[in-house]
């Protein structure tokens, strides 16, 4: 029998696959890291600001984001957007995510 223990640890798996993809869809437009929490659980995507702050930071490393620091409200806030590499491999990470559903939608049938 599975208890919600282990089945929050396989939700957060799955979620935790689509983060990149969500984070790069959501990253047009600059945006600190919470209002990207707030902006991805209004979409219906909740993570978890210990799951997105080090894929931010990741991302960045890797050269698919950008970022700033801003001071707004008397206190400094790094800002992330895409980068122009960012920009390249987005369609290609759409076009992947979009043969899995197909491929997942063809499984679960």
């Amino acid at each position: 029998m599975v208890n919600n223990e282990s089945l929050e640890n396989v939700v957060l798996e799955l979620r935790r696959g689509v983060i990149v993809l969500a984070a790069l869809s959501q990253l047009g437009n600059e945006e600190y890291g919470y209002s990207l929490l707030k902006k991805l659980a209004d979409l219906g995507l909740e993570v978890d600001q210990g799951t997105l702050y080090p894929l931010l930071r990741r991302l960045e490393a890797q050269g698919l984001l950008e970022s700033v620091w801003k001071l707004e409200e008397s206190r400094p806030r790094r800002y992330y957007v895409v980068s122009a590499e960012g920009k390249k491999l987005l369609p290609k990470l759409k076009k992947e995510w979009a043969g899995i559903v197909s491929v997942m939608d063809k499984m679960l049938a």
